[in-house]
């Protein structure tokens, strides 16, 4: 069965950085686009990134757009997701997901990882 598996969470002052990773496995990974998904505390759980699965094709959501890069290592099985100039808001927990398919993978993703805790202190 898919696995994915996130790492890479932890504490960090706000204008920090940190580099989320997502193991995969039990697919044919360069086959399916990946994805970065966080949930704040009270709130619905919001979009952040995501990539085809040939790494070419990127999107982002508007609150992190020129500040997260969101890649991938398919010889790895692995995503990333760098945060950079991090700030309180960017509290929550981050999920990695995959979809079968680039056109869902948005707003229907079929796969999804337990989670890790960012937290971006003032």
């Amino acid at each position: 069965q898919v696995q994915l598996v996130e790492s890479g969470g932890g504490l960090v002052q706000a204008g920090g950085s940190l580099r989320l990773s997502c193991a995969a496995s039990g697919l044919t990974f360069s086959f399916y686009p990946m994805g970065w998904f966080r949930q704040a505390p009270g709130k619905e759980r919001e979009f952040v990134a995501g990539v085809s699965g040939d790494g070419l094709n990127r999107i982002y959501g508007e609150s992190v757009k020129g500040r997260f890069t969101i890649s991938r290592d398919n010889a790895k099985n692995t995503v990333y997701l760098q945060m950079n100039s991090l700030k309180v808001e960017d509290t929550a927990v981050y999920f990695c997901a995959t979809a079968t398919r680039w056109s869902v993978l948005k707003n229907r993703p079929e796969y999804w990882g337990q989670g890790t805790q960012v937290t971006v202190s003032s």
